[in-house]
Formats: structure tokens, sequence, C-alpha cells
């Protein structure tokens, strides 16, 4: 029996669709728009009018906590926490504990994730070994195993001729190499941006120059590997310039920031507010704004959730000894929306930068709903106007700067595999 979503404003960017369409769903696969297949038995219709209907959304980067810290939160929670989001996909890092630094690691995330059945979990295999910067994993192992890529997550790899060496193997097995470019001695233990609010407070800063000097390294031994590269979170505008001249010389890089780096600053701190510890730290208003038209012009190509669940204590101590971090799976659509609702882009803009953009950096047929996609779907409501209330989160982690924040923007349906997962805030 098939699933029909009826009258819902479809918006595809990959496929330059953006209007009212009928989307008939068949053994969890897309079996056509508009036109009734022949041998299509309607199960089930869907409402959509007034509904945006578009590709389930896809999240590079966020942490689940399992292995090893469950005591925050599980794969199980997390992945509830998604699916009332509207996200059906999810990439995990590899500083789980233990590591993603063997095949077994990484088809054991897997395995846990199927249990689920919810959602797709694609974990990134490590660089190094334990994430220790020194001696290279089996990589072309980690890839059979289904890694999407290879990070050294928060680690830095100090020693150049190391990354060197990683991103000449990554090149070999066509491997993106994710990247979190900071230079660990200019960084230190700096936990809020260099500047006016780092000097007030008299907190350890992390200068622009921390994540600048290190993407020019990367930079320099991409140009020499020719290695395919994907750089996470950049938060300066200094970075996003580099990259951007990089990309105009034909360099394989790409970029992703985080969502709430493109709605908060340094100011937001305010008085040591713990939930504005994040890494990289949030930096200036000039920095917010070149972000913002960073992914305006297609420099920075995706926005992540950078998802980070913690427990209460976790941010009650002082704030540079608190844990950094933001549970940001329930506030990435809505976040995101704001920048349709503030004039800064288009709706099937937004929606490209959660869809088929994220899906292309990871090589993985999702994010689109042509003929013959697995059917996984996210219908919201443009128009609904609500409250976000950390008391109502899913996702157990509810550390969050965004209590209180009014959005536009809510889900009402997510779909995996063809099947309703979710539906008016319940799950089915």
């Amino acid at each position: 029996m098939g699933l029909l979503i009826r009258n819902g404003r479809l918006i595809d960017p990959a496929h330059g669709i953006d209007g009212q369409h009928d989307l008939y769903l068949n053994d969890g696969f897309v079996a056509a728009l508009d036109d009734q297949p022949a041998d299509f038995v309607t199960g089930r219709v869907v409402e959509a009018q007034g509904l945006v209907v578009c590709p389930g959304l896809i999240d590079l980067r966020a942490r689940l906590r399992e292995p090893g810290l469950e005591h925050k939160a599980t794969i199980e929670s997390e992945v509830k926490a998604a699916i009332s989001a509207g996200i059906t996909t999810l990439c995990i890092p590899p500083d789980t504990n233990p590591v993603i630094d063997t095949p077994a690691m990484a088809q054991m995330i897997q395995q846990r994730a199927w249990r689920t059945g919810k959602t797709y979990i694609h974990p990134i295999g490590a660089l190094t070994k334990n994430l220790e910067g020194n001696v290279l994993t089996d990589m072309a192992a980690l890839d059979e195993a289904g890694c999407v890529g290879v990070s050294n997550a928060l680690n830095p790899v100090k020693d150049t001729v190391v990354m060197r060496r990683a991103m000449q193997y990554a090149s070999t097995f066509d491997l993106t190499v994710f990247l979190h470019a900071q230079d660990p001695w200019l960084q230190g233990n700096g936990c809020v941006h260099e500047g006016q609010i780092s000097t007030r407070l008299g907190l350890p800063a992390i200068p622009e120059a921390a994540e600048t000097v290190g993407v020019a390294r990367e930079l320099a031994l991409i140009e020499t590997t020719g290695a395919r590269c994907h750089f996470c979170q950049l938060s300066s505008a200094r970075a996003v310039e580099m990259v951007a001249e990089a990309q105009q010389r034909g360099l394989p890089v790409s970029a992703d920031v985080s969502a709430h780096h493109l709605h908060l600053t340094e100011h937001d701190i305010g008085f040591f507010n713990t939930q504005c510890h994040v890494i990289p730290p949030l930096r200036t208003q000039r920095d917010r704004d070149q972000l913002r038209a960073a992914v305006k012009n297609g420099v920075i190509s995706v926005i992540c959730s950078d998802h980070q669940p913690h427990e209460p204590d976790a941010k009650l101590a002082p704030f540079s000894k608190s844990e950094p971090g933001i549970s940001g799976l329930e506030t990435l659509l809505p976040l995101t929306l704001k920048l349709v609702d503030n004039k800064h882009l288009s709706l099937s803009d937004v929606i490209a930068t959660l869809t088929h953009k994220p899906a292309r950096i990871l090589g993985i047929d999702a994010g689109h709903l042509g003929p013959g996609a697995t059917a996984d779907v996210c219908i919201f409501d443009p128009q609904q106007e609500w409250i976000f209330n950390r008391e109502h989160m899913v996702s157990r982690g509810r550390n969050t700067p965004f209590q209180g924040w009014p959005f536009t923007g809510k889900v009402t349906h997510v779909l995996v595999g063809g099947e309703v997962v979710y539906e008016s805030g319940s799950e089915k």
C-alpha cells in the first residue's frame, strides 16, 4: 500500500523543484511526482496543504554520546530528538569512547543505530589511532566498514608531516577529510573569543589567529596532496575569506558552520552564561555577519547542529571549567528558518544547506526526492509560531542558550524509508 502526500509545497533543491505537488511513495521509495503510477494503491493520504514537504534533513555533525558517555545521552534518546526535528540522517564524529578507529567500532555504531530503525547514522572514522595524532589508522578498512570520511575530531594533529601523510593516504581512497582547523598552541586553554568580552570577564581567550593559522596550514597541505577536505565549524570572517580564495583556485574544499554561530556573538555570553560556552568560541558581530554572507554565496555550503548534549552539572561549573557545547538537534531547523525570516536566504536555499549539499559532501544518495530515491521526508508548517522551551526538549541534553526564543516553523510529520515515524509531536 502506497502513501500519498497531497497538495504540499514541495521543495527539492537538488532537482530545482519548488511548487505545489503531490508526492507518491511506495515500498519505501519515491514512486512519482504528480502523476499517480498505474500500479499505485493508496494506503494512506497525508494532507499537506499549507505545509512544506522537503527531503529529510541531514546533520553533518552530532555527538550522540554512545558509546562512552551514556550518562549524558544515548543513541536511542538522541535519535528520538533528531526525528522530532525533521532530521533523518546523522553523521557522528569519531571521538566516542572507544574511538571509531577500527572497522569493528564503525560496524558496532551502525548496528546500534539500525536497532532504532528511525534514522540513518553514518560514522566518520578516526584519522589517527586513538585520535592521538601519531599513527595513521587503516583508512581503507574504515571505508569498507561504512565510514563516510575520516577526521581527528577536536584533537589536533600537531605534526605537520603526519597530517600530510594522512591527507595523501585519504586521497588514495577518495575519502573526505573532515578538518577542525585550530592551532593548538594559540588555542591553549582558551574558552572565549579574544576581544572585549574576554577582557571584561577575565577569561582565557582564543584569538582569531588560532583558526586562521590552522586553516592556512591545512590549505597548504591540501594544495600539495590534492586531498578532498571539508572544514568543520568555521567561525571567523578571515577563515571564510581564506576558504573562498582556495575554492576560487580550484582546491577541493568545502565548509560548514554550526547554526548557533549564525545567530549568537561573544556578547551573548553576558555575565558568564555557560550555555554559550562553545568551541570554536562565539566571535564578533562582524564574524557572524560574514558567516551568514558565506552561506548565501555558497562558500559555506552546509549548516549543522554540532549537537553536544550534556547533563545539567556540566554547565554549572565556572565558565572556563564548564563543558563546551549546545544540544542543537531541535534548534537546527528553526534557527536556519530564521535566516529566511530575516531575509538573508530563500527557503529553497536554506533547505539545500540541510539536505542535498551535506549528502553530496558525504557521498551518499540522500537529500533529494527524485523518482527512486529513498522516501526520507520532512514536512513542516512554515507559519506556525512557537516558543522554544528546554523543558519540552526530547533530547536528554537540555543545555541550550535558546530558552524562550520565538521561532516560526514547526515539524509536523517525518518519514524514514516511507514509514511515518513522527507525526504531530508523537512518535509512530
